[in-house]
């Protein structure tokens, strides 16, 4: 699986933007090729584990996929920066997902559990009920 992602040409400057939203990650660079890379770097770094390596693939205007050799870890990393963006502590997705353990969550943030797609769905809609993620396959 891979995560869709934008890069454009801030009007206001002379810097390329470039972000994945689902991942939370943006940055920038002077060129649209040094964008691809800084993106890869950012992700790389907050993932920091031996052996990651994220792939940057561009495709038709603005649009770019991301995606990485270990998807659990990057589906792990995903759901840990949605849930921070939405200000939820790992006690209140246990709550949302009417679990008493916040640990049977924090295993899926932190890669030792994979989920299913039904799960995933169920994941991501206990964090922001009104998010409808895009996955891109292959």
């Amino acid at each position: 699986m891979r995560f869709e992602g934008r890069v454009w040409k801030d009007k206001r400057s002379k810097y390329w933007l470039i972000e994945v939203p689902l991942l939370d990650v943006m940055t920038q660079a002077a060129s649209k090729k040094n964008a691809y890379r800084m993106i890869t770097d950012a992700i790389e770094a907050l993932i920091d584990r031996k052996g990651f390596k994220a792939d940057v693939r561009p495709c038709s205007g603005s649009r770019f996929t991301i995606g990485a050799n270990q998807e659990g870890v990057l589906f792990a990393m995903m759901l840990k920066r949605q849930r921070e963006a939405h200000n939820l502590t790992l006690l209140e997705m246990a709550h949302r997902l009417d679990s008493k353990s916040p640990n049977a969550y924090a295993r899926y943030e932190q890669g030792r559990s994979i989920p299913t797609i039904e799960k995933l769905n169920q994941l991501m809609k206990a964090i922001d009920p009104n998010l409808e993620p895009t996955f891109k396959a292959g």
